[in-house]
């Protein structure tokens, strides 16, 4: 005989909650694995579990807006005859044109310009309304090599070798059928309408030593005015940060397992890599290991949302760091306005991760010629450089309010962490201790 108790509502599983019984029941009815677009849902420690202790006696605060506290970055020392000098350290990450839509594209780079910073082509190649609206623009060499050609690299202000991406390190890249209009069929030499798959490693090297052959072919064919940054997703930070230097890069690029990407198996953004926090002391520590802290910047990526953020990434070490999701949001993605047709669509607007279907209802992760009208490139180019303006600001509220004149004057001791698992990864002191697990004694 069955007995239920009445005072005890039925309790479900935590292992086997609600969106894990209906990822269950999807696979079994269709055999195919999930695939979406944006970047990680599940929680990891972030730069939200970490403070910052402002001056009082023990330090000495700025005024307010009176003293000056810098912004300004150099990438590209190393090498480069033509370093890119950049007004905030906040820059544009690689979202390719077919990805995105071509007034998203020309907003990015319109904002970027307007705030005084960098965009970055992404896969697929550059465009000219890319090119044309900005100012600085990094042009992405991917192992899909997709649009590669000498010519564009060379109207490029800065080539950046992608090795991984922190949605997927070590996967590569898909754009699906729906998307690859006549446009993007020809700029990336593929059959329109049909699925394509980039690929997740490149071609022509099978190790760090290739990777320094061609930087220098890059190098030469760029006539060294280039710097040449190099791209990895969040997995071993130390050593790829390490062997990225050995091969000659004038910048490396680490994005953590918080970054978006345009599609790939949600069992990819959930499962594999490392959250952007755990990331960024091992390549600081690379770095300083190699004596090139400074001298090889480095930008951070992953979940970049706020000024705050910026001054955290920079405080553990950073030179500067990059955003997509957030500048995407920026110029309209995700906004509320369309809910309606997001509903439609069977999710909401802050929810939407259904980027590789082409369907969005704001214009700007799609092909749709009608949809992409929505889009107003110049209004949303200036909503980018208000939010990039906001960030700049709280960042230097913050510096100032630690005594710092400059961004990059900020340290890990101006942190302390809320909880020992971002105590550890940015081996910072939890709040009220001097000890941060790893460093031994309280």
């Amino acid at each position: 005989m069955s007995y239920h108790n009445p005072y005890t509502p039925p309790r479900k599983s935590a292992t086997f909650d609600d969106h894990t019984l209906a990822e269950i029941r999807r696979a079994a009815a269709t055999g195919i694995y999930d695939i979406r677009g944006a970047g990680t849902k599940r929680k990891v420690p972030h730069f939200d579990d970490l403070l910052f202790l402002g001056a009082s006696i023990s330090r000495y605060p700025l005024e307010g807006y009176r003293e000056k506290c810098d912004t300004s970055v150099v990438l590209g020392t190393r090498h480069a005859r033509k370093p890119i000098h950049l007004k905030i350290p906040i820059t544009i990450a690689g979202m390719s044109f077919g990805a995105l839509s071509g007034p998203a594209k020309e907003a990015l780079g319109r904002g970027a310009s307007i705030s005084g910073t960098s965009t970055t082509t992404g896969d697929g190649g550059m465009t000219d309304e890319e090119r044309g609206h900005s100012q600085t623009l990094v042009y992405q060499y991917l192992p899909s090599r997709y649009g590669m050609n000498p010519k564009d690299l060379r109207r490029a202000d800065a080539i950046e070798v992608v090795v991984g991406q922190g949605a997927k390190p070590g996967g590569g890249g898909m754009l699906l059928g729906q998307k690859i209009s006549d446009r993007v069929a020809n700029m990336r030499n593929l059959p329109k309408g049909i699925d394509q798959r980039s690929a997740c490693r490149h071609p022509d090297w099978t190790g760090p030593d290739d990777l320094e052959i061609k930087i220098l072919e890059l190098r030469e064919i760029t006539d060294w005015e280039k710097p040449i940054y190099v791209k990895v997703g969040g997995a071993r930070p130390y050593y790829d940060t390490a062997l990225a230097v050995k091969a000659g890069a004038d910048v490396v690029v680490l994005d953590g397992m918080q970054g978006g990407t345009a599609a790939t198996q949600d069992v990819f953004i959930e499962n594999v890599g490392m959250p952007t926090l755990a990331c960024i002391r091992p390549a600081v520590q690379a770095l300083q290991d190699l004596g090139m802290h400074r001298k090889v910047q480095l930008i951070v990526s992953g979940g970049i949302r706020s000024g705050a953020d910026v001054a955290k990434a920079l405080a553990l070490g950073a030179d500067a760091v990059a955003i997509g999701t957030a500048a995407l949001v920026a110029i309209g993605d995700n906004d509320p306005h369309w809910e309606e047709e997001y509903q439609k669509l069977g999710t909401t607007a802050g929810a939407y991760d259904d980027w590789h279907e082409g369907e969005d209802p704001a214009g700007i992760t799609t092909q749709d010629p009608e949809l992409m009208q929505r889009l107003d490139p110049i209004a949303a180019g200036r909503r980018l450089a208000n939010y990039l303006k906001v960030m700049t600001l709280e960042a230097q509220t913050i510096a100032r309010a630690c005594g710092k004149n400059h961004l990059h004057n900020l340290e890990p001791e101006d942190l302390c962490a809320l909880t020992m698992e971002a105590a550890a990864m940015a081996q910072v002191p939890l709040a009220g201790t001097n000890w941060y697990p790893g460093k031994g004694g309280f």
